[in-house]
């Protein structure tokens, strides 16, 4: 009864104890997407900092690539923003302009602010104050695989740098002379196993139309009608519903990893720079790295990644921004990153990557950073304006008219504009 009372009497004080250590604590929530590997380091990192900073505890709130932005606007009505938030880059501005974001220059350290890439100051900043309400470790860019094997056979020249990428007419020859290739099932891989309804869609697809001689919207204007819906929009997506009706790209149906899939039934692929980790580990040598093509007078391709950012309800912003700089500069971080074939938005990263440095295999993508990148429109309207692009897509891969899709698309944009009165400030910037 004694011993009973008195285990008792330890247990409660333990008990208390561990509740007033974890009262003593700061709560910051992190809100975050991201695969398996990715969502484990950043629990590392969290230990980490917390093992630094005994009195904080970083709690995670994890939400699903694809359901990202419905994960937060629910968040946004239930009025229990996170503190720190990972976001996609083209979504940045309308996420400042709904209020949501504080700037993040009086918070994070100035030494990371220093070490950002072009680039990446141009996916974090909010074009009408200039401010960065974002930074990340990494960025992006999309470039073309090929395999060595197959383009030696068919006779293919090999670009050397962006300035030198294939033009449009050098593209779709090699196309043809590749769907005549033993071996080859299908030409080209543009990952279309994404699905139509991604972020990949515009990301990686609006730069053609860019590269063509037009855009999603008129970026000075903010209309899209005359913009997207122009006689060089149209060409080029019915040059790729061309590629489509012809059989030339992997369907949407096999997957997305048929080029380097055995066999390697897929001779080209328009993928990102994340696909080369997996795709160098089994082709080895056989892969190349491309520029995107020229498919008008320009070349094209896309930027923006997955950054932080640091809501304006935080309570504790001091303490996210500690959160944030101590992540970005985190050694065993960042060394996952570069293991994941990571993009770099920071120079000291872009400095520990051997396979971005001059000479490297994936140089070319870095180079396309400074020389071709096109970021997805700055606007509050985004949301509507890739999903508006993304439908025109569907609709011509799948036979309808591009020039009708287009316009279709062009006149749900503006409207939404129109309904919104313009998003202004926006507005009163024409």
């Amino acid at each position: 009864m004694g011993k009973r009372l008195l285990w008792s009497l330890i247990l409660s004080s333990a008990l208390t104890a561990t509740w007033a250590d974890a009262a003593e604590k700061t709560a910051v929530q992190v809100m975050h997407q991201g695969d398996p590997g990715f969502v484990a380091a950043y629990g590392k990192v969290a230990e980490r900092f917390e093992a630094a900073n005994p009195d904080v505890d970083i709690q995670f709130i994890y939400a699903p690539h694809d359901a990202y932005n419905e994960k937060f606007s629910a968040a946004v009505m239930a009025k229990q923003l996170p503190d720190v938030m990972e976001l996609d880059a083209p979504f940045l501005a309308n996420y400042v302009w709904s209020g949501y974001l504080q700037p993040l220059k009086p918070l994070v350290d100035k030494d990371l602010l220093d070490d950002m890439t072009e680039s990446n100051i141009a996916q974090g900043t909010y074009p009408i104050d200039k401010d960065l309400y974002a930074i990340g470790l990494t960025d992006s860019s999309v470039v073309l695989y090929g395999n060595k094997k197959y383009l030696e056979a068919i006779g293919a020249r090999i670009p050397k740098s962006v300035d030198d990428a294939w033009t449009r007419e050098e593209f779709e020859g090699y196309l043809e002379k590749l769907s005549k290739l033993d071996g080859v099932k299908w030409p080209i891989d543009t990952f279309r196993g994404y699905g139509i309804k991604t972020e990949w869609i515009t990301y990686a697809y609006g730069p053609i139309l860019q590269s063509a001689g037009c855009d999603l919207i008129d970026r000075k204007a903010w209309k899209s009608e005359g913009t997207l819906d122009s006689d060089a929009c149209a060409d080029a997506l019915a040059m790729m519903q061309k590629w489509v009706k012809n059989g030339w790209v992997v369907p949407q149906s096999a997957g997305t990893n048929q080029f380097f899939a055995e066999g390697n039934p897929a001779a080209l692929a328009l993928g990102g720079h994340w696909v080369y980790a997996e795709a160098a580990a089994t082709m080895k040598d056989n892969i190349v790295v491309l520029p995107l093509p020229k498919f008008g007078t320009k070349g094209a391709s896309p930027n923006g990644t997955w950054i932080w950012a640091i809501t304006k309800t935080s309570k504790h912003p001091d303490i996210a921004a500690k959160f944030i700089s101590f992540m970005l500069k985190d050694k065993e971080y960042r060394a996952y990153v570069a293991s994941q074939s990571g993009y770099p938005g920071l120079k000291s990263f872009a400095a520990e990557s051997p396979l971005y440095a001059a000479g490297g295999p994936m140089a070319i993508a870095f180079e396309q950073a400074s020389k071709t990148a096109i970021a997805r429109p700055p606007h509050p309207a985004y949301p509507t304006i890739t999903s508006a692009f993304m439908q025109a897509v569907d609709e011509a891969f799948n036979g309808g008219d591009p020039k009708e899709a287009l316009t279709s698309a062009a006149r749900k944009i503006d409207q939404d504009i129109e309904d919104n009165d313009g998003y202004p400030p926006f507005g009163d910037e024409q």
